[in-house]
């Protein structure tokens, strides 16, 4: 049996007012927004979208990392929930949808719900999980990593910023250190809404992804230790430039990512030179990198092609000591296919364009996808654009991911036990 058309809407404009309104709490000059995981401006995030879960009627719960779940009953309080959201943090320069589309997406789906008097079988839950982008502390999908099982809560909350605070002190600070034990519970589905964050939905002309998985991932943190010393008295032969070293290891990011073609990514996006000055040679290098792919076991050959001691040995022909730490290292991740085809008929039965897509980035879903079965929703953006200020959904894509996010949750938390 083909899927039937739906006459249960969700509310467009007040899903895109409740974005719009999120959007100013952080809110850059060049239209973006910066809302970095535990500031007070995460906090005044929160504290908004707890204000909005509880006018929903929804019970909000906050665990030892600081997830957020705000809860919906269902005819047997006694099964399992069905979980739904995504993050509100953002990066540096980001914008407006990564993150927050997921979010918001499911309160509309949760007041969508109240208004038509539904009352699912399953209870529901929507989700912000903290700390997804990793800019600040450095671990991205960090409130789901310990959520699942992948971090000791207490490893993390040792983990500190640029300035020394540390992730359980900015907890405490923001007052979001929960006292609900931040460990994975029994769940019947996680769904989760997101941009693309790429172009291949926008150019084919798709409204809908079917996200089958995510790729396989490998961070690092490299620190490159030379010797400051004067740009203008010091000669090339005593020179210990810890950038010139950093920039030879940035030069073999690339090549290597190159070498494994069009679905290799190797990317160093954080660079902190010390001591930054412009004429003095510096003689301490902070940096990020990463390598992403597809296939599982091409991230593993490039893992072998980027050894440490061949790292540091280019370093030290520099007259630097080079140190690389591996951060973590997961697979490629595929979502489970019965919550994947409740997605499919979900935009089917709506009368969306969809095909199915693998995730480029990394999400919660990945690591929640270790301990229930999880589906992801993609929607296009403009350009491809993300981790950027200038990030553009139209509202039209908000709502077709929206509603998509409302017909399989329900379908999933009314189906037969």
């Amino acid at each position: 049996m083909g899927a039937q058309p739906t006459n249960q809407r969700i509310d467009i404009v007040r899903l895109w007012d409740t974005l719009q309104d999120l959007a100013r709490i952080g809110a850059t000059s060049k239209g973006g927004v910066r809302r970095l995981a535990l500031t007070d401006i995460d906090r005044s995030g929160r504290d908004r979208f707890r204000a909005l879960c509880q006018k929903a009627g929804l019970a909000v719960r906050v665990d030892a990392i600081g997830n957020m779940f705000a809860r919906r009953e269902g005819r047997d309080p006694t099964r399992p929930p069905v979980l739904f959201g995504s993050h509100l943090d953002t990066q540096p320069s980001g914008g407006k949808f990564d993150g927050a589309l997921g979010v918001l997406a499911g309160l509309e789906v949760m007041r969508t719900l109240n208004e038509l008097g539904i009352v699912t079988e399953t209870p529901l839950e929507l989700v912000n999980w903290t700390d997804e982008e990793g800019s600040r502390f450095g671990y991205s999908l960090l409130g789901s990593g310990v959520w699942a099982g992948v971090y000791p809560l207490e490893q993390i909350q040792a983990l500190t910023d640029l300035e020394g605070i540390t992730v359980g002190a900015a907890l405490e600070a923001i007052g979001y250190a929960g006292k609900a034990a931040a460990k994975a519970f029994p769940a019947d589905a996680y769904f989760e809404l997101h941009i693309e964050q790429g172009p291949i939905l926008e150019a084919e002309g798709h409204q809908i992804g079917i996200v089958t998985g995510a790729q396989a991932q490998i961070w690092y943190d490299a620190v490159a230790l030379g010797q400051d010393s004067h740009a203008g008295t010091t000669p090339p032969s005593a020179r210990r430039d810890a950038l010139v070293a950093a920039a030879r290891v940035i030069a073999l990011v690339n090549r290597i990512m190159r070498d494994h073609g069009e679905d290799g990514r190797g990317t160093v996006g954080q660079l902190v030179v010390l001591p930054n000055s412009r004429n003095v040679i510096p003689g301490e290098v902070r940096f990020s990198v990463e390598f992403r792919h597809p296939d599982t076991a091409e991230v593993l050959r490039i893992a072998e092609s980027f050894p440490p001691a061949a790292v540091a040995a280019a370093a030290a022909e520099c007259g630097v000591k080079l140190e690389l730490t591996e951060l973590f290292r997961y697979a490629a991740q595929p979502f489970d296919p019965a919550c994947m085809a409740l997605v499919e008929e979900a935009a089917a039965r709506c009368g969306y364009s969809a095909r199915k897509i693998v995730s480029g980035a990394g999400h919660d879903a990945v690591y929640v996808a270790r301990h229930i079965p999880t589906a992801m929703i993609f929607t296009p953006c403009k350009d491809g654009l993300s981790h950027n200020e200038a990030e553009s959904i139209d509202p039209d894509q908000a709502e077709a991911g929206c509603q998509v996010l409302f017909e399989a949750v329900l379908a999933r938390a009314n189906r037969v036990a």
